[in-house]
């Protein structure tokens, strides 16, 4: 489908973005301006930056996708994307903003005096933002070709053109602005459309998703099928095939028995009003009865129980160890701001979050052959074109695809100025010279930060965008939230046992996220193990950090006192001076 209404939405929001975004080459004068914004960012502010920057592809295309194929246990997603952030208002906002760090690296060395866990804290900070950069990429594709015919790789290309260019022009300052601006446009473009569908849905007599066993086609309907696939068929239906259909060519009125069918690229069914539609063979629940309840064993779990507190578990703990949400919490004035601005961001979130679902709850109802052909990840995309004819359709999508590229540009801007600074600080020796010098390794580090997951974009694909931005929660569930929990409220945690415990924790976190990519055809136990590893992975990791710390009392850093002050200690009673504060000796870098 092409769409010049589409095309000029992406132009507009790419072009603000750059001239939003440049504004910050003039306001980026020091190294505090250009990675922390010099601390002066307003709670209210921050708060939109950060929901702008949080509400990625997994949010804005992923969650209705998920929601209109598994149904019910999918709501977990946006709920533990969301209390996720009532945990980080509790226990660490306030305190890791007094530490002064800059970064997750910065906080693990001046917490613990050790350099070993700050370069481990480095490369756990890198495989987290690669992880999370990789479905921002494979969204903007999968967006601008469905709605334009691009070629696939173009709408990654055009993010990271405009995610360098805004990142490494202003730093900070640049893309807080941007990330605000961002956040408007998404909950602009995903309510108003909606709005539009529920009229059409109640005019229609509201009807419930679970009205009939499974999905129905409301009109004729025909499906185009771009790549190879298999079907599941539940109620035998006779389909007009133009194409290759179980091996076969065909191009006449074909029965389709119950079972399981392959069809060709490029093979076209027409399916009548009224008849079931088929269901991608493992990519969706057949049954809307089934859609509808809980631990259905969605999303082909074989123990959904466990899937569902191991995810519950990788969400609500793995948000506290996202880099690039911590770092905002840098840039508030002081802990109480900080604080706040957590406060404000649960409720952005949460109003948010009610509206994907919806997308996809309807998404089942009028537009069933995404189903069918495996593509529901694009019905946030596609349903305002389904319901409202015409023009007015048209304008309504291409507002959608705004809001979607405005997700993907936030999302992918801050986790680029996050991973490209720990390469900047401790990989490529930007912490001394002169402006100009100490800025160059920062803007080498954001070529680096994208280029390589747009490489791993471009050769995977497969895994659902919302669940492969379940990866990176999984694996920060398991390496910083014990870091940040043990380091911040218990005063024993010794450099050996967070080495430890990031070893242990992280490793297998990010071994488990390779092999499940690499090898989808597991079965049984050891594929839920290593799909959803942070029922196992988080406890482990605070297990390790606790008896290896008990065993190694004694290199227990001598000031450790005055480091616990530091960060619970309000700042209007805690002195400042060369050495307390509020930036730690580390990154005094002009």
């Amino acid at each position: 489908m092409s769409s010049p209404y589409a095309v000029v939405a992406i132009a507009v929001v790419t072009v603000v973005t750059v001239l939003i975004g440049s504004r910050g080459l003039r306001r980026s004068r020091t190294t505090s301006d250009f990675y922390v914004a010099s601390r002066t960012v307003s709670p209210i502010w921050n708060a939109s930056a950060i929901s702008g920057e949080y509400l990625s592809a997994a949010s804005f295309l992923g969650v209705a996708g998920l929601v209109m194929a598994y149904g019910a246990d999918m709501l977990w997603y946006p709920v533990g994307y969301t209390a996720g952030y009532l945990v980080l208002l509790l226990l660490v906002a306030a305190p890791l903003r007094r530490s002064g760090a800059y970064t997750l690296p910065d906080f693990a060395e001046a917490r613990l005096g050790s350099p070993v866990v700050r370069r481990m804290s480095s490369v756990l900070v890198i495989v987290v933002g690669w992880l999370y950069l990789v479905p921002q990429l494979r969204g903007a594709s999968l967006t601008l070709h469905v709605i334009t015919g691009a070629p696939p790789w173009l709408g990654a290309l055009i993010i990271v053109v405009v995610v360098v260019a805004s990142v490494s022009v202003g730093g900070m300052r640049s893309i807080t602005a941007v990330q605000a601006f961002q956040y408007c446009v998404k909950i602009t473009a995903i309510t108003i459309p909606l709005l539009f569908i529920g009229f059409v849905w109640s005019s229609r007599g509201a009807p419930p998703v679970t009205a009939h066993d499974t999905p129905e086609f409301a009109e004729a309907t025909t499906v185009r099928f771009d790549t190879a696939t298999r079907v599941d068929v539940r109620v035998p239906v006779t389909v007009a095939a133009r194409g290759v259909v179980d091996g076969r060519r065909v191009d006449a009125p074909l029965p389709l028995a119950a079972g399981r069918h392959t069809v060709a690229d490029e093979t076209r069914l027409g399916f009548p009003a009224g008849s079931a539609a088929p269901v991608m063979a493992g990519s969706a629940i057949a049954g809307n009865h089934a859609w509808a309840s809980p631990l259905n064993g969605g999303g082909g779990h074989g123990h959904p129980l466990y899937a569902t507190y191991s995810l519950v578990i990788a969400t609500f703990l793995g948000t506290m160890g996202l880099p690039h949400i911590l770092v905002r919490f840098y840039t508030n004035p002081d802990g109480r701001a900080a604080r706040r601005t957590a406060l404000a961001v649960l409720a952005l979130l949460g109003g948010f979050y009610l509206l994907p679902t919806a997308y996809g709850a309807l998404g089942r109802l009028y537009a069933p052959e995404l189903l069918a052909t495996g593509d529901s990840d694009a019905i946030v995309l596609l349903l305002p074109g389904h319901l409202v004819p015409g023009t007015a359709g048209r304008l309504l999508g291409a507002l959608v695809t705004a809001g979607a590229f405005a997700a993907f540009l936030s999302t992918s801007s801050g986790l680029t100025m996050s991973v490209a600074g720990v390469l900047a600080q401790d990989m490529l020796g930007g912490r001394s010279g002169g402006r100009m010098r100490r800025f160059h390794p920062f803007r080498i580090g954001t070529v680096v930060a994208i280029c390589v997951p747009f490489a791993v974009a471009l050769s995977t694909g497969g895994v659902p965008i919302a669940r492969a931005v379940g990866l990176p929660f999984a694996v920060a569930a398991s390496s910083f939230c014990p870091l940040l929990l043990l380091g911040i409220w218990w005063r024993g945690l010794t450099s050996a046992g967070a080495a430890a415990g990031l070893v242990a924790g992280g490793g297998l976190a990010t071994a488990a996220v390779i092999v499940s990519t690499l090898a989808p055809a597991l079965d049984g136990w050891p594929r839920e193990l290593l799909a959803e590893p942070s029922a196992l992975t988080v406890p482990i990791a605070f297990l390790v950090m606790f008896v290896v710390s008990r065993l190694t009392r004694g290199r227990l850093r001598p000031d450790i006192a005055s480091v616990m002050v530091r960060m619970h200690a309000p700042e209007s009673v805690r002195p400042t001076g060369p050495d307390t504060g509020d930036t730690p000796r580390a990154n005094r870098w002009s």
